[in-house]
């Protein structure tokens, strides 16, 4: 198996870039990468939710995939390819993908139509899809919200470290702090668990969580280098402000429909990622003014130029 490169530290899940008629934009991918490489933030987790990977065809996750490695070639940047889809031929075709490219892991989200009953089912379901590319580490990727299936993941985690060879860990986006401590140590705390909830970063970091897959890492990257600094140094009082500044910007994000107002504040900060695809309603512009207005009154842009 390649060698493994765990998702420590912040790890942004890009925006996947479309043209303003909603056709693929993989010419923005290069900006994406420079931005995300001047914020110091050297891992991606592509194709994922923040990517609406359930709005692409698969001709597009696959051109995706090699547009990202492609760019990525030679520079620091390290890509972790989401494979997840509802029919395993069409994850196992990502997957091998993933790996001819040069991905440094995959990760798959569970079949979320006809979902997997037990634990043993989704061990075999995802068994499937890593034996499709064996020299590449493999993630599950838990986001019970989306997906409808709501298993333990201490149980999964333990026998598919039993079952798959190239099971590396979690990214984790579920809400259950109990079970995220019983992953961190299963397998004799072997596994890789990353976290997978920005407003909640501070709360797994103190659990023991040494990296986070994030939508909000792209555009707010500084806050939680910061948030991620002042707890290493032990300062919590400044480590709980960074926190709850990410709190409100979730919160402000939220109110406008969140991967649209995210995309919009790539475009703020000099990224042009283009509108979401249907069903996502793109903002208007009256809507992304005052977006940008509300931003500007939260202090979000101090926020970005603030040093630790």
């Amino acid at each position: 198996m390649k060698p493994h490169h765990p998702l420590h530290g912040i790890v942004a899940a890009p925006h996947t870039p479309f043209l303003p008629d909603g056709t693929l934009h993989l010419a923005a991918v290069e900006r994406q990468a420079e931005h995300l490489l001047r914020q110091d933030v050297c891992r991606v987790f592509i194709g994922g939710t923040t990517g609406e990977w359930a709005s692409l065809t698969m001709p597009e996750r696959l051109a995706l995939t090699e547009r990202w490695l492609s760019v990525t070639q030679g520079m620091e940047m390290k890509v972790v390819v989401h494979v997840g889809a509802n029919a395993l031929e069409d994850a196992r075709t990502l997957a091998a993908s993933a790996q001819r490219h040069g991905a440094i892991a995959m990760g798959a989200l569970a079949p979320s139509y006809y979902k997997p009953a037990t634990v043993a089912d989704l061990v075999d379901w995802c068994a499937g899809v890593a034996s499709a590319a064996p020299e590449t580490p493999f993630y599950y990727y838990d986001i019970p919200g989306f997906t409808g299936v709501h298993l333990s993941m201490p149980d999964f985690v333990e026998q598919a470290a039993e079952r798959i060879p190239n099971f590396a860990g979690l990214k984790y986006t579920g809400s259950d702090l109990m079970a995220y401590q019983h992953c961190l140590r299963a397998a004799g705390g072997t596994l890789d668990v990353a976290w997978g909830r920005d407003e909640w970063l501070l709360a797994a970091l103190a659990l023991g969580a040494r990296g986070a897959v994030g939508s909000t890492y792209n555009f707010a990257a500084p806050l939680y280098h910061r948030l991620m600094g002042a707890f290493a140094r032990g300062n919590w009082d400044a480590a709980r402000m960074e926190q709850y500044r990410a709190v409100q910007l979730i919160e402000l994000l939220a109110r406008y429909g969140f991967l649209p107002a995210s995309k919009a504040v790539m475009a703020m900060v000099g990224v042009e990622v283009g509108p979401t695809r249907p069903p996502l309603r793109w903002l208007s512009e009256t809507e992304r003014q005052s977006l940008h207005r509300e931003l500007e009154r939260l202090g979000f842009w101090e926020w970005l130029g603030k040093t630790a």
